[in-house]
């Protein structure tokens, strides 16, 4: 007997990414979907030609590759970088996957405060960085 697979939430409902993200930020209804919601303006104030992307069921933001995730735990909002260990930080955002080689990400628990500059500034980092990779 043949197991149908598993589809995401966009392939069965037909939604858009930014519908998705969305229904995951009304879903949360808590602190987390404030962060989130935060983060997320936060991206497209960086960079306004900004993808919003719905990709492992997170949002995803995406320019000339992939930017960063939005991933929401019990206790944390986590902003994943793919390339994040290629970005400066000036700031000391990225507090969590600091031991790998490549991804780099940032927590945020209920309460914290956001750097806004420094955020922005990351992210337009990240978008540089993915545009010079696309250009060579």
């Amino acid at each position: 007997m043949k197991v149908p697979m598993k589809k995401t939430p966009s392939t069965t409902t037909g939604d858009a990414p930014s519908e998705l993200i969305d229904q995951k930020i009304a879903a949360l209804g808590d602190w987390r979907a404030e962060m989130l919601s935060k983060l997320r303006a936060l991206i497209k104030k960086a960079d306004p030609d900004v993808v919003e992307e719905w990709k492992w069921s997170t949002p995803a933001w995406s320019h000339d590759g992939l930017i960063c995730t939005g991933e929401s735990y019990k206790n944390a909002v986590k902003m994943t970088f793919p390339k994040g260990a290629s970005l400066p930080d000036p700031s000391g955002l990225f507090n969590s996957s600091l031991d790998g080689n490549v991804r780099r990400a940032i927590d945020f628990h209920e309460g914290d405060k956001v750097d806004e500059k420094a955020l922005k500034a990351l992210i337009r980092a990240a978008v540089d960085l993915n545009t010079a990779s696309s250009r060579g």
